[in-house]
């Protein structure tokens, strides 16, 4: 019991670090600092912190090795292998490089409480890619889940609010980073899981800080000082989108299983939101908060067959 409460409460702790990133990325608008920046020191501080850390792990958890103990010589042929597989995982990286300019770009054009609405529609384009990609069928329950997720999507976004005026721009980019997290979602999960999890998170990133700094070369090196606010952003940025989440998600998915964590990491919606709202002082109308409420029960629904199945099980 205190096993799955502490799972639970890591994969609570670590949709809460997501659900807080519109709101900092908004007061780095606020103080003049620019998109390309904001990903730019996101991604550099998070591939410095995942790569520090995963070598730290490394050099613990490596056993002490006597020169005596014949060990076999790694062949030029399987050194190949490994590299290239490391290389397709960085690729992969590709896409959260993607997803943090679009998301933020989203963010400096609507409110965050409205950008992170858009970015949860990879819920419903992530059943369409698994169909048209990898042929798995959707079941009714998730079919129904897709429309009482865009319905209520609707409600969140408030469309039918007559004093709300969305940005098409921002909107459009919103859906952008919701399709290029789905794509993430289904090429990460089928590459390079024999790799440990730190080290597969540090080679993304390392794509992802790549694909960044080719779209925005990171000339804000040579402009500002290390004491610059950017730098203090950009490790708040890096803690919790970068680093935290994928930890706390690997140590508490595996305690409390796939389906109530897909619960428990939905928390990031409302959390958004709340941040926008008390943080950010944007307004959320009553309406909006229903279709929140909606959102998070079209996720929970199709989870709960699983989860009565795992309780009989233990039980």
């Amino acid at each position: 019991m205190k096993d799955k409460f502490l799972g639970g409460l890591l994969v609570l702790l670590g949709a809460c670090s997501f659900g807080v990133l519109s709101s900092i990325v908004k007061t780095a608008y606020q103080n003049g600092y620019k998109l390309g920046e904001v990903t730019g020191i996101q991604c550099f501080l998070g591939m410095l912190m995942l790569w520090s850390i995963h070598f730290i792990v490394k050099i613990i958890r490596s056993p002490k090795v006597s020169t005596s103990t014949n060990t076999r010589l790694t062949t030029p042929t399987e050194k190949y292998t490994k590299l290239t597989k490391k290389w397709k995982i960085c690729a992969v990286g590709l896409f959260p490089g993607l997803v943090g300019i679009c998301y933020y770009q989203c963010v400096q054009l609507v409110p965050a409480s409205i950008a992170i609405i858009l970015l949860m529609q990879y819920l419903w384009i992530s059943v369409f890619i698994d169909f048209i990609i990898f042929k798995n069928k959707p079941s009714i329950i998730q079919l129904s889940a897709v429309i009482i997720i865009i319905l209520g999507s609707c409600l969140a976004a408030g469309i039918f609010n007559q004093d709300i005026s969305l940005n098409l721009t921002g909107c459009f980019f919103g859906f952008l980073a919701a399709l290029m997290y789905s794509l993430f979602i289904s090429t990460s999960s089928n590459i390079g899981n024999e790799l440990p999890k730190l080290e597969k998170s540090a080679l993304m990133i390392t794509g992802a800080c790549i694909v960044t700094f080719l779209i925005f070369p990171p000339l804000f090196f040579f402009r500002l000082d290390i004491s610059d606010k950017l730098y203090q952003l950009g490790f708040l940025l890096a803690l919790l989108g970068t680093v935290l989440p994928p930890f706390l998600f690997s140590v508490g998915i595996p305690r409390i299983g796939i389906s109530l964590s897909a619960i428990l990491s939905a928390t990031e919606l409302p959390v958004a939101v709340i941040c926008s709202y008390f943080y950010l002082h944007e307004s959320v109308h009553f309406n909006q908060w229903i279709g929140v409420g909606i959102i998070l029960l079209a996720i929970v629904l199709p989870n709960l067959k699983h989860i009565k199945k795992a309780n009989l099980k233990n039980s």
